[in-house]
């Protein structure tokens, strides 16, 4: 229960700052509804508690090859971004706001997963708190480190809840003009997330 609850802490903090993945569950609850942005966040959620389990379990070599990798995973994170900007700003708020099939929701959470998995920051963030909590350093306590990945991944998910649930209180206030304006605007962020990831990598 100690480690789970450290874990609970660990992914909810990590998840909390708004970034490109808050952007897209904020944009996703008030078009699409909460579930949209729960599902949104549920795929950030499980790709953290996979780098959860690389840093848990102490799998050294798979840390060190995602670290290894970061020119390529931030090159594709980055042209994601960019094609995520650029599609939310030219939808049509009503055929978003329709959208509500079992295959829009595996694709908000496919594409969640693939954006939170490139990010290389993400997996060098959970190797530098457990490191630094001592946490995840006893090999062959695989008890213990389940206990902390299932904590990672439902404080993640519990943010992401609190997130979409209190975002979707306010979409009775958003007519299709409104929505049109929230589109351009989480559009031109998302494009500038990527574009800064693509500017880093150049440099």
């Amino acid at each position: 229960m100690n480690f789970f609850l450290r874990g609970l802490l660990i992914g909810f903090s990590i998840a909390a700052p708004v970034g490109p993945i808050g952007v897209l569950c904020i944009r996703r609850t008030l078009a699409n509804g909460r579930a949209a942005g729960f599902v949104s966040g549920l795929g950030a959620a499980t790709a953290d508690s996979l780098y959860g389990c690389v840093a848990g379990f102490g799998l050294t070599a798979i840390s060190d090859f995602l670290v290894g990798q970061q020119k390529p995973l931030r090159l594709f994170g980055g042209l994601f971004l960019v094609f995520l900007g650029l599609k939310t700003f030219f939808s049509r708020p009503a055929v978003e706001s329709a959208r509500s099939s079992r295959s829009g929701l595996a694709g908000d959470y496919t594409s969640t997963l693939l954006l939170t998995l490139t990010n290389p920051a993400t997996i060098l963030s959970f190797l530098a708190v457990f490191a630094g909590l001592g946490l995840g350093t006893r090999p062959g306590d695989y008890r213990s480190a389940t206990s902390l990945v299932l904590g990672v991944f439902v404080g993640s998910a519990c943010w992401w809840m609190l997130l979409s649930g209190g975002v979707g209180l306010f979409r009775e206030k958003f007519n299709p003009t409104r929505l049109r304006v929230l589109n351009w605007i989480s559009g031109i962020v998302l494009a500038g997330f990527g574009a800064i990831a693509l500017w880093t990598l150049l440099r």
